[in-house]
């Protein structure tokens, strides 16, 4: 199987800075990736006017970005990758082509575009790179003149560019301020300048606060940034507030502040069409083994956390608290397959497509609970290898139960999770082991 692959053509645009692939990404003089590497693979484009349609995916080379965009490229859709690379690997790209190569000859489908921009979405680059995608059309104005205007060829964006570590929040505060919420101001207003509302935010699950230690499946309406209505289950109506209640680090407040910014920028301009999805715990990797989740920086997810004790990185795992109101006094969390994950976005950009009006959030989670011994014990059968444990106390902040209410998604999306914590542990030592 072979691949086109082409700096400069017609449906790719023309680098704005020469470039070559680069172990580490190469920073310009106000601390930005200013380098582009566009990158095509595909043969039919979908067309608008004789040019090729996109989904932007920003992070795409990242552990949840990856895999959406190879859910993308299932269903079709092409897609242009904006990754600086400062915490994933261009080999990640490779993969992706393998990938849907394999699949799109397997159903006898043409294989969708793919463009890569290495680049930091803060950087100066990023509004030549939406103007590079952007065609000078002829319409007709209100009176019935012609008249010339330009029409983007980026039909939506999905935006997984954050700093997403609690611990190094604490620890580096004004760097997650800096690209979580200063970087998705300055990208808001060159997409609203170019004309593209339809946006997808990856949120967490974290702005809930200290509202997860109440002990029952988290509903999208425990946080909203807005008076909102809402029907109860006795059929009372109630009138939402905007609250936030403990939220405990920068990380946290990074994302609670970009879902009110988007909110805001809904509410004063009705083309714009938001949805933000609260993932609670992404884990497991595509069955293939072939995209998974491999940070640069140090792994503190429970999952790869799990795999480094069983391939002998770590001694064991660290268990914190034993006293937990839960079945095994382990703290309960919800653990979605990845490709759920993926999938939810692809749901979301196809309502938010057809019946978006201004902000919406979603929960994307299994709205079920696991205790860290059922997920230690998840690995334990796949791996077919026992993983000692270390107990230590509670973490200042930590809550002991943290699941989604997945009703809304089901109702308004269509969503609903399909893989077991059981599928998530199989596919991850997968992984793991083709890596090994």
């Amino acid at each position: 199987d072979s691949y086109a692959e082409s700096l400069l053509s017609s449906s790719s645009p023309a680098s704005l800075v020469a470039s070559s692939p680069l172990t580490t990404p190469a920073e310009s003089d106000d601390g930005f990736d200013i380098e582009r590497l566009p990158t095509l693979l595909g043969g039919d484009d979908h067309v608008s006017n004789g040019s090729p349609t996109f989904i932007l995916v920003i992070g795409g080379l990242g552990y949840i970005g990856s895999h959406t965009v190879l859910e993308l490229l299932r269903a079709g859709q092409n897609v242009i990758i904006v990754d600086n690379l400062c915490n994933s690997y261009e080999s990640v790209l490779h993969n992706i082509k393998l990938l849907i190569v394999d699949h799109c000859k397997t159903e006898g489908l043409p294989v969708p575009l793919i463009h890569f921009h290495r680049l930091d979405y803060r950087s100066r680059s990023m509004r030549f790179l939406l103007e590079s995608y952007t065609d000078l059309v002829m319409t007709i104005d209100a009176t019935g003149q012609q008249k010339m205007s330009y029409r983007s060829r980026i039909d939506g964006v999905i935006h997984f560019a954050a700093c997403k570590s609690v611990v190094e929040s604490i620890k580096r505060p004004l760097q997650y301020y800096q690209n979580n919420v200063c970087g998705l101001v300055s990208l808001l207003r060159h997409l609203d300048k170019y004309g593209i509302h339809n946006f997808i935010f990856s949120s967490s699950a974290t702005v809930y606060g200290a509202k997860s230690n109440a002990g029952k499946p988290l509903r999208e309406e425990d946080l909203v940034h807005h008076p909102e209505e809402y029907l109860d289950e006795s059929g009372n109506t109630t009138i939402l507030q905007p609250s936030a209640v403990g939220l405990s680090c920068p990380y946290a407040r990074t994302k609670y502040f970009a879902e009110a910014i988007l909110a805001d920028a809904a509410a004063s301009n009705p083309a714009w069409r938001i949805v933000a999805l609260r993932y609670f715990n992404p884990v497991g990797c595509d069955p293939s083994g072939f995209l998974g989740e491999n940070p640069r920086g140090e792994a503190t997810n429970l999952y790869p956390v799990l795999t480094q004790v069983l391939t002998g990185v770590r001694r064991s795992l660290g268990v914190f608290g034993s006293d937990w109101a839960t079945k095994d006094g382990t703290a309960v969390r919800d653990y979605i397959h990845v490709l759920d994950l993926a999938r939810g976005h692809i749901a979301a950009m196809t309502w938010n497509a057809e019946r978006g009006n201004g902000f919406r959030a979603f929960n994307l989670g299994s709205g079920s609970g696991t205790t860290v011994l059922e997920a230690v014990q998840s690995l334990e059968v796949a791996a077919s290898r026992s993983i000692p444990l270390s107990w230590t106390g509670r973490r200042p902040g930590d809550v002991g139960f943290c699941v989604a209410s997945t009703e809304r998604a089901r109702k308004e999306l269509g969503w609903s999770p399909r893989e077991s914590v059981a599928q998530c542990a199989a596919d991850l030592w997968n992984f793991v082991q083709k890596r090994m």
